[in-house]
Order: C-alpha cells, then sequence, then structure tokens
C-alpha cells in the first residue's frame, strides 16, 4: 500500500538550488496574477475582441490558452475523482452514473457550448469571465470523461488479495481509497490525464470561437488564433500556431508530465524488481530544492489528519437487515428508472410528429448509420495498429520517454489544420468524400488507444513478466497468453473513449472547407455541423438525442461487454 509523506523534524535549510527556484516560482506566480487579471476584463456581448494573426502575439495567446486547458484540468480531476469513485463503490448508484457517463461523453462539444455559454455569460454580466467560464466548461468535456473512465475501470479491479490485506489492518473507506485504491490507479490515471490534455488540445479551436446571442466570440487563444488564420486561408499563420503548440506541449511535457509519471512509477503493483524507472530532471531538482519540498507539508497534514478517519465500521446492522435493506434500494431502484424511461418515452412520442416528423427522425438515424459504420472501422483500424506498437512502447520505459512528447503534440494536433491539403486533394483527384474524409475523425481519438496501451503495458506486475520469460512464453503466444490479456482492460477504456472521441470529431470532419470549397460527407456529423451553422436549435438537440443513442447502445452491448469480460476472466491477481 502507499506511503506518503510524513511532517519533518525540523525546517529544511535553504541551498544554492533555492536561488533558482525562488525567481521561477516567484515569476510564474506574478504572470498567472496578469493572466488573469488580463482574462477578466470588462466585456459585453456584441463588442469584437481583438485578435491578430502577428506571430509576436502568440506567446500571450498560448499563455491564456494554457491556463484555461490548466484550469478545466483541474475541475476534470476533482470530477473524476468524485464521480468515478461512487460509481465504482455504490452498485446502485453505479447503475446509474456509468449509463449517465455514456450520455455526457457522447454529447458532442457544440451540443455543450450551445446549451451552456448564455448560463455562463448571464452569470458574469459585463464581465469577460464568463465567456471564459464557457470556454473552460468546454475544454472540461473533452478532458473529464477519459479521465473518470480510467479512474472508474482501475478502481474496479483491485486485486483481490490487496483488498483482503486492507480489510486486514481494518482500513476505514476513506484511507482505503487514498491508500491503496488510488495508488493503484495513478499510472493509468496519469498516462490518461496526458490524453485528456491532449484531447483538449484537438478540440480547442471549437472551444474558443463561441456563438453567443448570434454573435461569434473569439477570445484570445491559440485555437482563436487557428480559427481565424483558417478564415483567412493564411497558411503562414497556421504554420506558426503549429510550432507554437510543438514548443509548449513539449514545455509542458518536461516540466509537468515527464515528472508526474516518474512520480507515478512508485505506485506501479509488482512484488518483484523492476526495471529501470522513469527519470525526470525536474523532478529531481524539486526534490532538492527546499523551498519547494516546503510544500510537501501540505499533504503531509492531510495525511496525518486522515489517520484519524481510519476508525474501523462498526457492524450495526446484522446481515439478515443488509439483505432487505439492499433488496428494497434495488426494487426502488428499478422502479425509478422504469418510471423515468417511460415518461422520456411519451414525451418524445408527443414532441416528436410536432417538431420533427417521424420521417425526418428515421432519415436522421440512417445518418447515425453512416457514421457509426465510419466509427466502428476506424476504432478496430486503428486497434490493428496501436496495440501492438503501445506494448511494445509500454514495455520499454526509456522509449515510453522519448516517443510521449510525440504522441502528445500528435494527440492535440488539431484536424483543421488539414482542412486546406484534405479539400485539395479530393478535388483535384475526385475522391469519394464519404471514404476520404474519414481519417480525420480518429485523427486525434486514436490516441486514446496509444496512451491507455502504454499505461496498462507500463502497469504491468515485473513477476508476470519474469514467470512468462521463465516458461518460455514468446512471440505470439507471449503476446496472445499474457501480453494483450494484461492491457486488455486498458485498451477497452482508451477504445470507448476513442469510439466517443471520433463521434465527436465528426462534426468537424464530416464538413470540411477551405476557400470556396466546401465538401459535406454523408452523415449524423455533417448534420449537426449544419445545423448549428444555421442556427436551427431543435436540430441540433435531435442530431445530439440521436448520436447519444448510438454511443449509449454501442458501449452498453459492445464495449461494456468486453470490459465484464476483462474483469471477469483477465485480472492480474
Amino acid at each position: 500500500m502507499a506511503q506518503f509523506p510524513s511532517l519533518p523534524a525540523r525546517l529544511p535549510l535553504p541551498n544554492s538550488r533555492d536561488l533558482i527556484a525562488l525567481p521561477l516560482v516567484l515569476g510564474l506566480i506574478y504572470l498567472i496574477a496578469w493572466a488573469g487579471g488580463r482574462m477578466s476584463a470588462p466585456y459585453v456581448i456584441g463588442q469584437s475582441l481583438p485578435i491578430t494573426l502577428n506571430p509576436i502575439a502568440l506567446p500571450q495567446y498560448a499563455l491564456y490558452t494554457v491556463l484555461r486547458m490548466a484550469a478545466a484540468l483541474g475541475v476534470s480531476l476533482v470530477f473524476a475523482l468524485a464521480y468515478a469513485t461512487l460509481a465504482a463503490k455504490n452498485r446502485f448508484a453505479e447503475r446509474l452514473l456509468v449509463p449517465a457517463l455514456d450520455v455526457l461523453q457522447s454529447v458532442p462539444i457544440l451540443g455543450y457550448l450551445s446549451i451552456t455559454v448564455a448560463g455562463f455569460v448571464a452569470l458574469f454580466p459585463g464581465s469577460l469571465w464568463g465567456v471564459q467560464m464557457a470556454v473552460i466548461f468546454a475544454v472540461f468535456t473533452s478532458q473529464a470523461w477519459n479521465m473518470t473512465f480510467s479512474l472508474y475501470h482501475s478502481l474496479k479491479t483491485v486485486p483481490r488479495d490487496l483488498q483482503e490485506v486492507s480489510s486486514t489492518y481494518q482500513l476505514s473507506p476513506w484511507l482505503r481509497f487514498w491508500r491503496l485504491e488510488l495508488p493503484y490507479a495513478m499510472p493509468g490515471l496519469v498516462w490518461n490525464t496526458m490524453m485528456s490534455v491532449s484531447g483538449g488540445w484537438f478540440f480547442v479551436v471549437a472551444a474558443e470561437a463561441i456563438t453567443v446571442g448570434g454573435h461569434q466570440v473569439m477570445v484570445p487563444g491559440v485555437g482563436s488564433y487557428i480559427a481565424l488564420a483558417i478564415q483567412q486561408r493564411s497558411l503562414g499563420a497556421i504554420g506558426w500556431a503549429i510550432l507554437t503548440m510543438l514548443v509548449v506541449i513539449i514545455a509542458y511535457d518536461w516540466l509537468f508530465f515527464r515528472p508526474v509519471v516518474a512520480w507515478a512509477d512508485k505506485f506501479k503493483f509488482e512484488s518483484s524488481a523492476s526495471g529501470p524507472a522513469p527519470e525526470s530532471i525536474v523532478l529531481d531538482f524539486v526534490k532538492r530544492t527546499q523551498i519547494l519540498r516546503l510544500m510537501g507539508f501540505i499533504p503531509a497534514l492531510f495525511w496525518r489528519l486522515s489517520m484519524r478517519l481510519n476508525k474501523p465500521r462498526s457492524n450495526t446492522f446484522s446481515s439478515h437487515s443488509r439483505d432487505s435493506l439492499e433488496k428494497g434500494l434495488e426494487l426502488f431502484f428499478g422502479l425509478t428508472l422504469t418510471l423515468a424511461v417511460i415518461a422520456v418515452l411519451i414525451e418524445m412520442w408527443r414532441v416528436i410528429p410536432r417538431e420533427y416528423g417521424w420521417g425526418t427522425v428515421m432519415h436522421v438515424f440512417l445518418l447515425g448509420g453512416a457514421t457509426a459504420l465510419r466509427v466502428f472501422a476506424l476504432v478496430l483500424l486503428a486497434s490493428a495498429v496501436w496495440v501492438p506498437i503501445g506494448i511494445w512502447i509500454g514495455l520499454r520505459p526509456q522509449w515510453a520517454q522519448r516517443i510521449q512528447p510525440l504522441a502528445q503534440f500528435l494527440a492535440a494536433f488539431p484536424a483543421n489544420l488539414l482542412f486546406p491539403l484534405v479539400v485539395v486533394v479530393i478535388v483535384a483527384f475526385h475522391l469519394n468524400v464519404n471514404i476520404w474524409v474519414s481519417p480525420l475523425m480518429i485523427l486525434g481519438s486514436q490516441w486514446y488507444i496509444l496512451f491507455n496501451v502504454i499505461g496498462g503495458a507500463a502497469a504491468l506486475p515485473s513477476d508476470l513478466k519474469e514467470a512468462s520469460r521463465n516458461l518460455g512464453l514468446g512471440g505470439w503466444l507471449r503476446f496472445r497468453r499474457f501480453l494483450f490479456p494484461g492491457v486488455f482492460q486498458s485498451y477497452v477504456t482508451g477504445a470507448i473513449t476513442a469510439s466517443g472521441g471520433a463521434w465527436n470529431a465528426s462534426i468537424v470532419a464530416e464538413v470540411v472547407s477551405w476557400g470556396s470549397h466546401t465538401l459535406v460527407a454523408t452523415g449524423l456529423g455533417a448534420y449537426i455541423a449544419q445545423a448549428t451553422a444555421r442556427g436551427d436549435v431543435s436540430h441540433v438537440v435531435l442530431g445530439t438525442g440521436v448520436m447519444a443513442i448510438f454511443v449509449i447502445t454501442i458501449n452498453r452491448f459492445v464495449w461494456h461487454r468486453l470490459y465484464k469480460f476483462a474483469e471477469t476472466h483477465w485480472r492480474l491477481d
């Protein structure tokens, strides 16, 4: 079980590294405060915010975008901890929260923006904070679901022997979570957090160029810079934006994610010595800097206080009373859910003929079938490519550290930047739009599979690796009997989020334009994108609802069944 820092006997004395750390910390605090002040300027709807394509403005725009994504990441972590824990710990809540998570994942980012922007703006009248909150919330919706799925699946598969040890030591639920379950889930959560941040970059163009009350608002940032460059067909500005994204991704990988990956390596579940651990110069610097080590007082105090909560629960109810209570709650939950479904179906039967007509609804479902066929084929193709590559990388920590920044950059690369090339190639060679725009749908979401498989392979216990070598397993037999079963749970997590990401990306990928050329593929994403462009909210709601039905159905009958199979047949305990 995880061991956490204890309170030091005396305050550490400063050393030479503090002369470097102190100005850096103070400078970072000043930079965040300065940017926060600029991002909360007075603003009224209809007022145009100045956006320039001058490359000199890109560092400032990058700072704004990074702060928004950092705020969204913090909210996503809190949401994932609360939501996934409740779903994993309470089987009654699980029956509601997991399907609800499928629904939340299936709603495209444009759907969230069209619903929430007006509310955030009303909360902060006369201030740019309302628009900033709407952008942060949009980025949150591109980050939170993947992290929540990862944590939920990890909490559901904690090895039984570790659970028995925690019961032997009579750990309270609070302490069991912080000292056993969350540390066990940490490696997968870290890799999925990296993927979520990259996914936020992928959707940042849509998030930073939003429509409020019929007015398009572009808040200063890299995403709005890219959107303006595409509007003005400025290839030079697009090149500068790509370079800026590359620099920023390398910077936060080196300063944040590489230290976190090296720190999380100590939580790997294994009973024998592992291979070379990931390294980080920044983490080593922090450990040797006394001022930064003072920040460890806060978690140390937290764990000291949490020990007081380690009180074994008294067995108040008899087993018969507990069983009766659980059956009663199960009956109440089932009845409530049935009544809710019936009420929704009745409302749909009343509204659909009046607002849309059954013919329109059937047409939208056929469009959803076309997009579903693309998504399913693309996820299978991405799985065939990235599962073996991800296993190979995850088993080699040195290669994982080298490839990590490149994978993050490719995952963050917005599909919009490839529109000029795609449009020109399709028009020049008279290609089928329905086929050749499909790769844009998987461009960003395929990396969910790679990152999850890398995290799963990196977390494989060393004793099982040694056992497979001692048994002489090699080649295809080792892959089929050990490696693929070992990463299968992580792969299913990545496949669920990759499928949901591809559905979201279909809104961007099925309608591509550059200059006077606009190409529209047959699919549900194109339907939602065109309805959004017309301002037709009712048809946006219809398209979003149909997309939610497809995603939930596929997740229920394909991905979650595969996950249950992995949970019952391929557990590493």
